[in-house]
């Protein structure tokens, strides 16, 4: 066990941060860099039965989100509302469309930023008050106030930029 010196909490054996307070436990200089051999561990190739992993191929989605700075595509489907913004520690309310993984916070995404809803042959988008502001093709949004959107337009949530592409049916 290891006692945390600011709060006195007993950390496991190891921890270099204390769980009670999150104060570093271990000086700087008394971590070391080691190298691990890895020549002696054997490559496990691993297979997912069907009934484990289905591969996801959006042909139910209605529409998506590119990301245009690393290219993921995240599909709209099933349902007709999404809020968008970033997940973190403590957050009471989520967001349906968690871009946390996609650099969200250096992007000056907000934790409930927008919200983007199909509205029969409509689309709708609208800021929720984000700190950082919405864009649509470069004209800021009011907050709360509903936006048409199109096929195509560049939405900015803060710096991060999606292009939003909507599937027509034939």
């Amino acid at each position: 066990m290891i006692v945390c010196s600011t709060c006195k909490h007993a950390n496991m054996a190891g921890a270099m941060f204390c769980a009670e307070c999150g104060a570093q436990l271990v000086g700087k200089d008394s971590l070391t860099t080691q190298t691990i051999n890895t020549g002696n561990f054997k490559k496990v190739a691993q297979s997912y039965s069907d009934d484990e992993y289905q591969p996801f191929d959006g042909s139910d989605a209605w529409g998506s989100l590119h990301l245009l700075d690393t290219g993921q595509v995240l599909p709209l489907t099933t349902r007709n509302e999404f809020t968008m913004g970033r997940i973190s520690e403590g957050q009471p309310i989520m967001p349906d469309i968690d871009l946390s993984p996609y650099q969200a916070y250096a992007a000056g995404v907000s934790r409930l930023h927008a919200v983007i809803k199909r509205d029969g042959g409509r689309l709708i988008f609208m800021d929720l008050g984000s700190a950082n502001g919405t864009y649509v093709n470069g004209k800021r949004l009011n907050p709360n106030a509903e936006q048409l959107i199109h096929h195509g337009d560049i939405i900015a949530l803060g710096k991060m930029k999606i292009q939003i592409l909507i599937k027509h049916d034939k």
